[in-house]
């Protein structure tokens, strides 16, 4: 009757097991630490940059924990603050000759203790959040007017360009503010442009007026589209802050919109608040160029002569000067995608880029006047920049065209993104700084992990106490449980805060919940004259629908916060639903293994230990009876 079946107890070792493993880096701490990441788009870090960390370390006579590479950075381990400090100047000094134009960004972070073999197994510790692992939090202003003027200006030269290629004559276009102004010298012209701007131009509204004998005509963004571009310039900038905070290997940042105009930047762990403010400014713009073919220009290129007027000498990433031009034919703002991908006639990989209407008419007419000549492709990084690629062109290009040529698969992709990576859509500005120290996050976790112990410590001794050794079994199972929940977040990665901590405390107290129903019904069948085994099972058979629905009932209330709730509403929503799931098997499945391993084997059992029984006698009394 109370005998679970061997593939029931193997589940539960199986659990037990995984659940051992994935919790257990969660108990070895953070180290300081170095890392190294790329400070520039067009700078990698590799084994090489590895080698030359390793060499500059030992001659200096540290030797790191840990040195891993891993998502574009490398990461050095050590024992002490002192070390760490002390390992950071001699990288700094090994990888960064001119501080004024560095190629990497060496900075101060903190990484997990865990032994090699749990990493191997990919278990990894929780992330810990700002209030409990220390770090940066700032408060970004994005600059909206200075969207807007941008769009202007934009629709200010689209608006040149469509008016000489349609034609109408006798128009000047000139930006006021936010508003375009544009003047006629007759009706019939002003007329073509209204209907012209209605047709192509509909973000725009105009009014006109006569100012004697010329006509004037003002465009001003639309109120409904001027929000649009608002809210597009925030969720662009937010997303070009991911990927540069990726770059310092923040563990769970927190980006998000607060307001109509403000970013929330948390980055937990992060102790170079210099570093990080450098990188959360950095811009970057992209710049299509012609290459000086002349014969001043190629002599400056191949033997080092002085550059022509009217070009510039820049590098590429191979170290190889390119002389271009100073006219910039196209921008990064003209681009609007490039993907990596394959040629079908050579099979080789190719970029395909595809520009604006803008961008495929200067590319349309510049391909026909130089062909077979290198246009480059310049990223600027702080006023620095860099030759990506000059290629030939080798054809009429127009809004759509391709970069191939001796160019790996990775390369291709590299460059893609590269292309696609562009400066921030409305200059931000930072209206507030936090700093959070780590010993006041190593606080915040002592407070908080001593606030779950004393409270499974006291619910351990008072269900010992009421419930002898069924309380045992309840307590084995509350810490089961309690194991659990730490694996599935570990498991998920998921970010604990202040809010996570109060939901594991209320977990155990929920948890418990089940054990009670479970040995007060047992209780119940044994008062009601069952056997021992028969009281054990139809304890836990009758005692499972409400457990069920109190469950149910408390997991629909904690979605409802997930759903609903934002920032640490939503932490505590997340620990409080997978508390409840772990709740159920500990509670129910495991606890009834125990139970079964304990007493099932015993055929003649006459009495259990599961404390104070109170049974009625016939005159209408009670006695209480211990088992």
């Amino acid at each position: 009757m109370n005998r679970y079946p061997v593939w029931k107890y193997a589940i539960i070792v199986i659990v037990l097991l995984v659940g051992l493993i994935y919790s257990l880096p969660n108990f070895f701490g953070e180290a300081p630490a170095v890392q190294v990441s790329a400070a520039k788009s067009t700078v990698k870090v590799d084994a090489a940059t590895q080698s030359r960390v390793e060499e500059a370390l030992k001659a200096a006579g540290l030797a790191p924990d840990l040195l891993t590479l891993e998502g574009g950075s490398l990461r050095a381990r050590f024992a002490t603050p002192d070390e760490q400090l002390k390992a950071r100047d001699t990288v700094q000094r090994a990888l960064v000759p001119d501080p004024a134009d560095p190629p990497y960004v060496v900075a101060l972070n903190l990484v997990s203790r865990s032994p090699a073999w749990l990493t191997a197994l990919h278990a990894f510790p929780m992330y810990l959040g700002l209030d409990l692992r220390g770090g940066v939090d700032f408060l970004l202003q994005v600059d909206m007017k200075g969207a807007i003027d941008k769009k202007a200006e934009s629709f200010a030269s689209d608006l040149r360009t469509t008016f000489r290629d349609k034609g109408i004559r006798g128009t000047s276009v000139s930006r006021n503010g936010q508003a375009i102004e544009v003047s006629f010298r007759d009706a019939a012209a002003l007329e073509a442009a209204k209907r012209l701007i209605q047709d192509q131009f509909q973000d725009l509204a105009t009014t006109d007026s006569q100012d004697g004998s010329n006509w004037r005509l003002v465009a001003t963004i639309k109120p409904e589209a001027a929000r649009r571009l608002q809210d597009a310039a925030l969720k662009q900038n937010i997303t070009t802050l991911h990927n540069r905070i990726n770059e310092l290997g923040v563990a769970e940042p927190v980006i998000q919109q607060q307001g109509l105009d403000r970013i929330v930047v948390q980055l937990p762990g992060v102790q170079d608040t210099a570093k990080a403010k450098d990188i959360l400014g950095r811009t970057a713009t992209l710049e299509m160029r012609l290459v000086d073919e002349s014969a001043e220009g190629r002599a400056a290129e191949l033997s080092g002569g002085p550059v022509p007027f009217g070009s510039e000498k820049f590098l590429e990433r191979n170290g190889r000067p390119v002389i271009v031009k100073k006219q910039v034919l196209v921008t990064g703002e003209n681009l609007t995608d490039a993907q990596p991908g394959f040629d079908q006639q050579s099979n080789q990989p190719k970029v395909d880029l595809t520009m604006d209407a803008k961008g495929g008419r200067i590319m349309r007419d510049v391909s026909r006047e130089n062909y077979k000549k290198r246009m480059a492709m310049l990223i600027f990084e702080k006023g620095k920049g860099e030759v990506l690629t000059a290629p030939s062109i080798n054809g009429e290009l127009g809004n759509r065209f391709q970069i191939s040529g001796s160019m790996t698969v990775t390369e291709a992709a590299d460059l893609a993104l590269l292309l696609r990576a562009g400066s921030l859509a409305a200059p931000m500005e930072i209206i507030q700084e936090r700093t959070i120290g780590p010993s006041l996050g190593a606080d915040n976790i002592e407070k908080g992990f001593k606030s779950v112990m004393y409270g499974f410590l006291a619910i351990m001794v008072f269900m010992c106490a009421y419930y002898a050794l069924f309380g045992l079994f309840s307590s084995i199972a509350l810490a089961v449980n309690l194991m659990l929940l730490v694996a599935i977040l570990s498991m998920l990665q998921a970010t604990l805060t202040l809010p996570g901590i109060a939901a594991m405390a209320l977990a155990i107290g929920v948890a418990i919940d089940s054990n009670v129903l479970i040995n007060e019904r047992v209780r119940e069948e044994l008062r009601n004259g069952a056997s021992p085994q028969a009281a054990i099972h139809a304890g836990y058979d009758r005692a499972w629908g409400t457990i069920l629905d109190s469950n149910v009932t408390t997991l629909i209330a904690g979605i409802a916060l997930l759903a609903f709730g934002s920032g640490p509403v939503r932490g505590f929503a997340v620990v409080h639903c997978i508390g409840i799931v772990t709740s159920m098997f500990s509670a129910v499945f495991f606890s009834r293994g125990l139970v079964n391993f304990w007493y099932g084997q015993k055929k003649k059992l006459k009495t259990v230990s599961i404390g104070t029984v109170w049974r009625p006698k016939t005159d209408g009394t009670a006695v209480a009876e211990g088992k």
